[in-house]
């Protein structure tokens, strides 16, 4: 512990934080059964100078799967009220209405097991799933009815893809098992047995119970500007229990020590069902972190070997938020660390690995600490609060974000631009069973969808027309922004648009394909 409380840790996290323009960070650690010890760093807040304590709620993303997992893992034991919910049974027969895939042999194959190894062979489809500003919001049982209309990326059990939306399939199934609502589910059977007091599904619960001046914000780094932009954690129930769980560091190194200790709720039968490696997410080797080995992902855990101890853990990136939580049963030593930036995914890395490396007495000369900088700008480090140490990938072997690749076109590259009279042409309502209904209007002299009742909301900007029909759409995230270029092509017939192509899914190697409704049409 004499590391983590010494002013070179400190100062390897604020040297972390000015790299990436992170605000704030939490971290807390546990050895075994003893008291887990926590710290903070930075502003939970810039806006509002905020710091950033160890009881500082975050979002933690896909942190949220362990627990996912961990819920169905309590069924699956449960064989006196549920001997029907092993991890071989297929999800068509536990939920025969609701459960089916695009494909015959997925809906009769697909298992628990496949749902939550991310080996049933569907792809992300994050695009498809409705935010609670649509008209009709996404709700768990409808973002499982709706697997039957998005198309399969590849055989059942093929491979490994990543999918967000089985997680929240596998909430679905709790609720119908259990009688309870998923956040009822949580608090029942982990949070409160665990002493979890300030964990929540979804922030709104987290304000209903007088916790919201906790809440740490979430901060985009604005380059040109060298400021921060602040946004507040978002109430999404189309993705519970892939994501929307709120925690500190306080809290959820409780959680992780039940894990790493086999502590009630976790027994050794549900531990063995969580940590039992199914599926290679790294099968090249590529890319990976010194000394560490490719990860293989377990229940809403990936499994991999760092200096010859197996590490257990999970990472969670959203708009403004990441953590990153980890434990080596071996030891047993426990951390998870959370922060408010999206730079903070590569600060719970290293801040990771050079704690990991403290546990297993690695030479200083080995661990890469960072040296506290000299401050360039007011705007670009937080500053460091003075909170004393007190008791409180792909894959986690190398994380790194992808896109949508393959375009040589840039975003300054915009030609091909349609009179505004030919743009009459496109303008409608286009429909796909799967991904809803997108409306093209013209904006500024350019086609244009605003697809921001999304779960993950967007708009398009068209441009590059080819022959009148191939082109480039421009994405542009809702919170975010960007101009990320998307393939786009519409399909004339008869001299009338019929359909609109968008490569919303690259996993599935062809296009989203929306038809035009015929009450839409124009010119």
């Amino acid at each position: 512990m004499d590391f983590f409380r010494s002013y070179a840790f400190a100062d390897h996290v604020e040297a972390l934080m000015l790299d990436h323009h992170v605000p704030g960070v939490s971290v807390a650690i546990v050895r075994g059964n003893g008291p887990a010890v926590a710290r903070g760093f930075g502003y939970a807040s810039m806006a509002r100078n905020e710091p950033c304590t160890p009881e500082t709620l975050f979002d933690v993303a896909s942190l949220a799967k362990s627990l996912t997992a961990a819920a169905v893992a309590l069924l699956v034991a449960d064989n006196e009220n549920h001997a029907h919910v092993q991890y071989d049974t297929p999800m068509s027969s536990l939920l025969p209405d609701d459960f089916v895939m695009s494909s015959a042999e997925h809906t009769r194959g697909a298992t628990i097991d496949d749902l939550l190894s991310h080996r049933t062979g569907m792809a992300g489809h994050d695009d498809s799933y409705m935010g609670l500003g649509a008209a009709e919001p996404d709700t768990p049982r409808s973002i499982t009815r709706n697997l039957r209309n998005l198309a399969v990326a590849a055989p059942l059990r093929s491979r490994y893809l990543y999918c967000n939306m089985m997680y929240t399939v596998a909430t679905h199934l709790v609720q119908v098992e259990s009688g309870q609502s998923f956040a009822e589910f949580l608090e029942q059977r982990i949070f409160e047995p665990l002493g979890m007091e300030s964990t929540t599904l979804q922030p709104d619960r987290a304000r209903e119970r007088g916790l919201g001046h906790r809440f740490a914000q979430g901060h985009i780094w604005d380059k040109a500007s060298e400021t921060y932009r602040a946004l507040e954690c978002r109430t999404c129930p189309e993705g519970q229990g892939a994501g929307s769980i709120i925690s500190s560091v306080d809290d959820f190194i409780k959680w992780v020590q039940a894990l790493m200790m086999r502590t009630f709720p976790v027994t050794e039968q549900v531990y063995q069902g969580l940590v039992r490696m199914r599926s290679i997410v790294n099968p090249t080797g590529r890319r990976l972190k010194p000394h560490s080995s490719p990860a293989l992902y377990a229940a809403g855990m990936e499994v991999y070997y760092y200096r010859g101890h197996e590490v257990i853990g999970h990472d969670g990136h959203i708009t403004g938020f990441a953590s990153r939580f980890v434990f080596l049963p071996g030891l047993p030593f426990g951390i998870v660390v959370m922060g408010n930036s999206a730079g903070a995914g590569a600060v719970c890395s290293s801040m990771i690995r050079v704690l990991t490396d403290d546990a297993l007495h690695v030479p200083d000369s080995e661990r890469h600490l960072l040296k506290k900088k000299k401050v360039r700008t007011k705007k670009s480090i937080p500053v460091r609060t003075k909170h004393s140490p007190r008791n409180a990938q792909t894959s986690l072997a190398e994380a790194a974000p992808t896109g949508r690749g393959g375009f040589v076109k840039t975003e300054d590259d915009r030609t091909g631009k349609l009179p505004e009279t030919a743009l009459k042409a496109y303008i409608g309502k286009y429909s796909n069973p799967g991904y809803h209904v997108l409306t093209v209007i013209v904006r500024d002299g350019r086609l244009f969808v605003d697809a921001t009742d999304r779960s993950m909301g967007f708009t398009l900007t068209f441009e590059h027309f080819e022959d009148q029909s191939r082109g480039i759409a421009y994405l542009s995230d809702a919170v975010e922004g960007g101009s990320e270029p998307v393939d786009a092509k519409f399909i004339f017939q008869d001299g009338r648009v019929v359909r609109l192509g968008l490569d919303l899914e690259p996993a599935i190697r062809d296009l989203i394909w929306f038809d035009r409704l015929a009450a839409s049409s124009c010119g």
